[in-house]
């Protein structure tokens, strides 16, 4: 039904988003230092909350 232009947009939009992240992040030092932050953000959000 689609033919061939359905993969080729599939692929191309993943390429999009993949460089759209490398680009954001720089580096996978990056990315880590990132996923780092979150998970702090994410652990004091979770010491507030405690109610014991």
């Amino acid at each position: 039904m689609y033919g061939k232009k359905r993969p080729r947009f599939t692929l191309a939009a993943f390429l999009c988003v993949a460089l759209t992240a490398l680009a954001g992040c720089n580096t996978t030092a990056g990315i880590g230092r990132d996923v780092t932050a979150a998970g702090g953000a994410i652990t004091g959000e979770a010491n507030q909350a405690k109610t014991y």
